[in-house]
Protein backbone atom coordinates (compact mmCIF):
# COMPACT_ATOMS: atom_id res chain seq x y z
CA UNK A 1 0.00 0.00 0.00
CA UNK A 2 1.28 3.46 -0.85
CA UNK A 3 1.24 6.21 1.71
CA UNK A 4 -0.32 9.61 1.16
CA UNK A 5 2.74 11.44 2.44
CA UNK A 6 2.82 14.95 3.87
CA UNK A 7 5.63 17.29 4.83
CA UNK A 8 5.47 15.92 8.39
CA UNK A 9 5.73 12.26 7.40
CA UNK A 10 8.35 10.56 9.61
CA UNK A 11 11.57 9.27 8.11
CA UNK A 12 12.77 5.77 8.96
CA UNK A 13 16.48 5.13 8.37
CA UNK A 14 17.09 1.40 7.95
CA UNK A 15 20.65 0.14 8.41
CA UNK A 16 22.22 -3.32 8.46
CA UNK A 17 22.97 -3.64 12.17
CA UNK A 18 26.09 -4.59 14.10
CA UNK A 19 26.97 -5.46 17.68
CA UNK A 20 29.84 -3.00 17.52
CA UNK A 21 28.41 0.06 19.35
CA UNK A 22 30.27 2.46 17.03
CA UNK A 23 27.99 1.55 14.12
CA UNK A 24 24.62 2.38 15.73
CA UNK A 25 26.10 5.54 17.23
CA UNK A 26 27.03 6.79 13.77
CA UNK A 27 23.60 5.95 12.37
CA UNK A 28 22.07 7.84 15.30
CA UNK A 29 24.25 10.87 14.48
CA UNK A 30 22.99 10.83 10.90
CA UNK A 31 19.40 10.54 12.14
CA UNK A 32 19.82 13.42 14.59
CA UNK A 33 21.35 15.68 11.94
CA UNK A 34 18.62 14.79 9.43
CA UNK A 35 15.98 15.56 12.05
CA UNK A 36 17.37 19.07 12.44
CA UNK A 37 17.54 19.68 8.68
CA UNK A 38 14.14 18.24 7.79
CA UNK A 39 12.25 19.19 10.96
CA UNK A 40 10.39 15.86 10.92
CA UNK A 41 10.61 12.81 13.22
CA UNK A 42 13.49 10.54 12.21
CA UNK A 43 13.58 6.95 13.44
CA UNK A 44 16.16 4.17 13.06
CA UNK A 45 15.70 0.44 12.45
CA UNK A 46 17.93 -2.48 11.46
CA UNK A 47 17.42 -5.40 9.08
CA UNK A 48 19.77 -7.74 10.96
CA UNK A 49 21.73 -8.44 14.17
CA UNK A 50 20.18 -5.79 16.45
CA UNK A 51 16.90 -3.96 16.96
CA UNK A 52 14.62 -2.27 16.66
CA UNK A 53 13.52 -4.25 13.65
CA UNK A 54 11.78 -2.62 10.72
CA UNK A 55 8.43 -3.95 11.90
CA UNK A 56 8.95 -2.71 15.44
CA UNK A 57 9.90 0.75 14.22
CA UNK A 58 6.89 1.01 11.91
CA UNK A 59 4.55 -0.06 14.70
CA UNK A 60 6.05 2.63 16.91
CA UNK A 61 5.53 5.23 14.17
CA UNK A 62 1.93 4.10 13.80
CA UNK A 63 1.26 5.59 10.38
CA UNK A 64 2.72 6.50 7.01
CA UNK A 65 6.50 6.82 6.76
CA UNK A 66 9.30 7.39 4.30
CA UNK A 67 11.80 4.53 4.45
CA UNK A 68 15.41 5.20 3.49
CA UNK A 69 17.80 2.22 3.26
CA UNK A 70 21.06 3.46 4.82
CA UNK A 71 23.11 1.24 2.50
CA UNK A 72 25.80 2.24 0.03
CA UNK A 73 24.69 -0.19 -2.68
CA UNK A 74 21.51 -1.97 -3.73
CA UNK A 75 22.43 -5.47 -2.62
CA UNK A 76 20.42 -8.30 -1.07
CA UNK A 77 19.32 -6.39 2.02
CA UNK A 78 17.94 -3.50 -0.06
CA UNK A 79 16.27 -5.50 -2.83
CA UNK A 80 15.08 -8.59 -0.93
CA UNK A 81 15.40 -8.41 2.84
CA UNK A 82 13.91 -4.96 3.39
CA UNK A 83 10.84 -5.44 1.13
CA UNK A 84 10.15 -8.74 2.87
CA UNK A 85 10.31 -7.07 6.27
CA UNK A 86 8.09 -4.21 5.15
CA UNK A 87 5.41 -6.53 3.79
CA UNK A 88 2.81 -5.70 1.12
CA UNK A 89 0.58 -3.54 3.30
CA UNK A 90 3.08 -1.14 4.82
CA UNK A 91 2.09 2.52 4.41
CA UNK A 92 5.51 3.61 3.23
CA UNK A 93 7.31 5.38 0.43
CA UNK A 94 10.67 3.68 -0.05
CA UNK A 95 13.70 5.70 -1.18
CA UNK A 96 16.61 4.41 -3.20
CA UNK A 97 19.57 3.50 -0.96
CA UNK A 98 22.06 6.17 0.04
CA UNK A 99 24.66 5.08 -2.45
CA UNK A 100 26.03 5.54 -4.92
CA UNK A 101 25.64 9.33 -5.01
CA UNK A 102 27.79 12.41 -5.69
CA UNK A 103 27.34 13.59 -2.10
CA UNK A 104 29.04 10.43 -0.82
CA UNK A 105 32.01 10.95 -3.16
CA UNK A 106 32.41 14.51 -1.88
CA UNK A 107 32.29 13.30 1.71
CA UNK A 108 34.90 10.64 0.94
CA UNK A 109 37.18 13.24 -0.62
CA UNK A 110 36.97 15.32 2.56
CA UNK A 111 37.78 12.25 4.65
CA UNK A 112 40.80 11.52 2.45
CA UNK A 113 42.10 15.05 2.85
CA UNK A 114 41.64 14.85 6.61
CA UNK A 115 43.74 11.66 6.57
CA UNK A 116 46.61 13.49 4.85
CA UNK A 117 45.94 12.64 1.20
CA UNK A 118 47.12 15.18 -1.37
CA UNK A 119 46.90 15.34 -5.15
CA UNK A 120 49.32 12.83 -6.61
CA UNK A 121 48.93 10.31 -3.80
CA UNK A 122 47.41 7.00 -4.83
CA UNK A 123 43.87 6.25 -3.67
CA UNK A 124 42.69 2.72 -2.89
CA UNK A 125 38.90 2.63 -3.04
CA UNK A 126 37.77 -0.06 -0.58
CA UNK A 127 34.23 -1.39 -0.11
CA UNK A 128 32.91 -4.07 2.22
CA UNK A 129 32.45 -6.66 -0.55
CA UNK A 130 29.46 -8.57 -1.87
CA UNK A 131 28.54 -11.54 -4.05
CA UNK A 132 25.63 -9.55 -5.50
CA UNK A 133 26.35 -8.36 -9.05
CA UNK A 134 24.12 -5.29 -8.77
CA UNK A 135 25.81 -4.21 -5.56
CA UNK A 136 29.21 -4.55 -7.22
CA UNK A 137 27.96 -2.39 -10.11
CA UNK A 138 26.99 0.27 -7.59
CA UNK A 139 30.45 0.10 -6.03
CA UNK A 140 32.04 0.62 -9.44
CA UNK A 141 29.83 3.67 -9.94
CA UNK A 142 30.85 5.01 -6.54
CA UNK A 143 34.53 4.52 -7.40
CA UNK A 144 34.09 6.46 -10.66
CA UNK A 145 32.42 9.32 -8.78
CA UNK A 146 35.29 9.58 -6.32
CA UNK A 147 37.89 9.13 -9.07
CA UNK A 148 36.60 12.17 -10.93
CA UNK A 149 37.07 14.23 -7.80
CA UNK A 150 40.55 13.05 -6.88
CA UNK A 151 41.92 13.08 -10.43
CA UNK A 152 42.62 9.39 -10.99
CA UNK A 153 40.87 6.32 -12.29
CA UNK A 154 39.90 4.16 -9.33
CA UNK A 155 39.53 0.42 -9.43
CA UNK A 156 37.31 -0.82 -6.60
CA UNK A 157 38.79 -3.22 -4.08
CA UNK A 158 37.16 -4.99 -1.16
CA UNK A 159 37.72 -5.87 2.46
CA UNK A 160 36.28 -9.33 1.95
CA UNK A 161 34.14 -11.57 -0.34
CA UNK A 162 34.86 -9.89 -3.72
CA UNK A 163 38.17 -9.39 -5.53
CA UNK A 164 40.59 -7.80 -5.61
CA UNK A 165 41.05 -7.52 -1.87
CA UNK A 166 42.36 -4.15 -0.75
CA UNK A 167 45.14 -5.95 1.13
CA UNK A 168 46.39 -7.35 -2.19
CA UNK A 169 46.98 -3.85 -3.57
CA UNK A 170 49.13 -2.56 -0.70
CA UNK A 171 52.83 -2.65 0.00
CA UNK A 172 54.24 -1.81 -3.44
CA UNK A 173 56.16 1.21 -2.16
CA UNK A 174 53.76 3.78 -3.62
CA UNK A 175 52.39 6.39 -1.20
CA UNK A 176 48.74 5.35 -0.94
CA UNK A 177 45.66 6.21 1.08
CA UNK A 178 42.62 4.00 1.57
CA UNK A 179 39.21 5.56 0.91
CA UNK A 180 36.71 3.32 2.76
CA UNK A 181 33.33 3.06 1.11
CA UNK A 182 31.87 2.38 4.53
CA UNK A 183 29.16 4.34 6.29
CA UNK A 184 30.19 3.61 9.88
CA UNK A 185 33.18 2.30 11.83
CA UNK A 186 33.45 -1.35 12.77
CA UNK A 187 35.34 -4.53 11.95
CA UNK A 188 35.88 -3.68 8.27
CA UNK A 189 37.39 -0.30 9.05
CA UNK A 190 39.62 -1.80 11.75
CA UNK A 191 40.84 -4.32 9.17
CA UNK A 192 41.72 -1.52 6.75
CA UNK A 193 43.49 0.46 9.49
CA UNK A 194 46.06 -2.36 9.80
CA UNK A 195 47.14 -2.20 6.15
CA UNK A 196 50.65 -0.97 5.20
CA UNK A 197 49.59 2.34 3.63
CA UNK A 198 50.29 6.01 4.29
CA UNK A 199 46.82 6.53 5.74
CA UNK A 200 43.28 5.24 6.00
CA UNK A 201 40.43 7.75 5.84
CA UNK A 202 37.59 7.63 8.32
CA UNK A 203 34.27 6.09 7.27
CA UNK A 204 31.83 8.41 5.51
CA UNK A 205 29.70 8.81 8.65
CA UNK A 206 27.54 11.80 9.51
CA UNK A 207 29.28 14.14 7.09
CA UNK A 208 27.20 17.23 6.17
CA UNK A 209 26.99 16.04 2.56
CA UNK A 210 25.51 12.73 3.78
CA UNK A 211 22.86 14.64 5.70
CA UNK A 212 22.10 16.64 2.55
CA UNK A 213 21.75 13.36 0.65
CA UNK A 214 19.35 11.96 3.25
CA UNK A 215 17.26 15.12 2.96
CA UNK A 216 17.28 14.90 -0.84
CA UNK A 217 16.21 11.26 -0.83
CA UNK A 218 13.41 12.04 1.63
CA UNK A 219 12.06 15.02 -0.32
CA UNK A 220 12.21 13.16 -3.62
CA UNK A 221 10.23 10.30 -2.09
CA UNK A 222 7.54 12.71 -0.93
CA UNK A 223 7.35 14.31 -4.38
CA UNK A 224 7.03 10.93 -6.09
CA UNK A 225 4.31 9.89 -3.66
CA UNK A 226 2.31 13.08 -4.22
CA UNK A 227 2.67 12.77 -8.00
CA UNK A 228 1.39 9.19 -7.87
CA UNK A 229 -1.60 10.01 -5.66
Amino acid sequence: MRTTATVTTPLLLVAHGTRNPCGPREIDRIAQAARQVLDVPVHVAYVDVIGPTVGEALRAIGGPAVVLPAFLAAGYHVRTDLPAQLGPDAEVAVCPPLGPAPELAEAMLDRLRDAGWRRGDRVLFSAAGSSDARALDDVRTAARLLGRRCGQRLRPSYVTTARPLTAELCGDGVRAFVAPYLLAPGLFHRTLAELPVAGVAEPIGAHPRVVELVARRYRNALERDVDAA
